[in-house]
């Protein structure tokens, strides 16, 4: 249902700049203007998402209280959490409290618009990339890291419809799994978007989801991803819209430096020819687009590290000018990584390795909540960088999540002065920009645990069966 963008806003600014003032302070910390009731209030009117404006689940308070859910974790995480925490605002702040049953409260989470979701959330992150400072950029351009992950969800029949288990697990023992690339800023670790898809089938892979995102890359990006998408047709493709790519060569493409137009040790200019078929997931009209040939560079280097054994990269990348040099062109390559981290962090920290909704389009609403929340932490640790002179990398994700999530209630219901946000904001920032992440150059761990979680067998048969099984004391 639609509603008057004007009236919406008149009713709903008030209480939501509050809401907004415990993620961000325009007395405070900078980039405040990044999310505003405003903004929310217009991207979701467009999408026609804007609902409960009498009410007490409205639009804002949903928003709120959804964020609330995904930034934490455990009992927290709960329906019933997430209701307690609005009967708690609303008691707080004098209005109209709603009843403990958790059904008024999904039924108005499911009105969520996710189109809106993703347009704010893109937008928020996309506006921080364009504020950035020059000292976070590289040599003056956006890099972008680019890398895909995966997400199970729970099992319903919605769901595996939707993303079917993978083919290994047997019906019923498994749970629905997702395809997913993302787009990460190199400069401030915002996620500017991303793409998913099912585990399998026809065009889910990860290169035909990072298709769908060319449109996040602008030019004079430079793209940074892993040997999987080197090929010919995804690095012609983004040069036609003069984005440049820094990649690993794939592992079944053959390099020879004796060969092509040579820079200097381990260094030269190759040329690369077009496959002769066209692809059966792009048109013939667009291929014959695609150029004949175009001009790489390739470098490789050494990684040495004391007591392992000495590996060699090769890299492929569009950078042709003696202005990059090979060492810069290694160094641009080995912040891939960063991208690991990104991804742990948003899975890990805000739960994304598995979500809780029940069905494909709540699945799409809680994702693009987690990473909006996930945005607006890397905004504030952007800000608190800024005001320190840091830069956003050198910023906790996980201290600034558990700063934020420490005054999200304080802030948001009680009764301050400006003065007094202002202040609290400030020593909010200075907490946030302390919590740099250590440098750890070398660090090696292995991939064990020391406490067990249990004794349990996986289950290999349907759930159903192990329960009638048990009721006719069979094994």
């Amino acid at each position: 249902m639609s509603v008057n963008l004007s009236e919406s806003q008149s009713q709903g600014s008030s209480n939501f700049q509050l809401i907004l003032d415990s993620f961000l302070s325009s007395a405070g910390l900078p980039f405040s203007k990044l999310l505003s009731a405003k903004r929310i209030a217009r991207i979701f009117a467009r999408h026609n998402g804007l609902f409960g404006t009498h009410g007490v689940y409205s639009t804002a308070v949903m928003l709120w209280s959804f964020l609330g859910q995904v930034l934490r974790d455990g009992k927290e995480a709960s329906c019933q959490s997430a209701v307690a925490r609005v009967i708690a605002f609303c008691k707080l702040t004098g209005e109209a409290a709603p009843t403990a049953d958790t059904r008024n409260y999904c039924r108005a989470r499911a009105k969520l618009s996710v189109p809106a979701l993703r347009e704010i959330s893109c937008e928020v992150a996309s506006e921080l990339e364009d504020a950035a400072e020059e000292s976070w950029l590289w040599k003056g351009r956006h890099a972008k890291l680019i890398d895909g992950f995966t997400f199970t969800m729970p099992d319903t029949e919605s769901n595996q419809a939707e993303f079917p288990q993978q083919n290994a697990q047997a019906p019923g023992c498994g749970l629905p799994i997702a395809r997913a690339v993302a787009v990460l800023s190199l400069a401030t670790a915002c996620m500017l978007d991303v793409a998913i898809g099912p585990y399998k089938g026809k065009q889910s892979g990860e290169t035909a989801l990072l298709r769908k995102l060319f449109g996040s890359l602008n030019r004079g990006d430079v793209a940074i991803f892993d040997r999987y998408y080197c090929s010919y047709m995804m690095i012609a493709s983004l040069l036609r819209q003069e984005t440049d790519v820094c990649t690993r060569l794939h592992h079944k493409r053959r390099s020879d430096f004796r060969r092509g137009k040579r820079l200097g040790k381990y260094d030269h200019l190759v040329t690369w020819i077009r496959p002769k078929r066209c692809p059966t997931w792009m048109d013939q009209a667009t291929f014959l687009q695609i150029p004949e040939t175009i001009l790489l560079r390739e470098i490789r280097y050494q990684v040495v590290e004391r007591g392992r054994r000495t590996q060699a990269i090769t890299i492929i990348t569009t950078l042709l000018d003696d202005e990059h040099t090979k060492a810069e062109i290694a160094e641009l390559y080995g912040v891939r990584w960063n991208v690991e981290l990104d991804l742990r962090s948003i899975k890990d920290t805000l739960n994304l390795g598995h979500l809780r909704c029940k069905s494909p389009a709540m699945i799409r609403c809680e994702l693009w909540t987690t990473i909006l929340g996930y945005n607006l932490i890397r905004t504030t640790a952007a800000g608190a960088a800024l005001l320190h002179q840091k830069r956003p990398r050198q910023i906790s994700f996980t201290a600034a999540c558990q700063f934020i999530l420490t005054a999200w209630m304080l802030t948001a219901c009680g009764k301050h002065t400006s003065q007094a946000l202002r202040e609290m904001c400030r020593a909010l920032a200075n907490q946030i920009a302390t919590c740099e992440v250590g440098n750890r150059p070398g660090r090696i761990e292995p991939r064990v645990i020391k406490r067990r979680r249990g004794t349990y067998p996986l289950m290999q048969l349907p759930r159903q069966v192990l329960r009638d099984r048990l009721r006719n004391n069979t094994t």
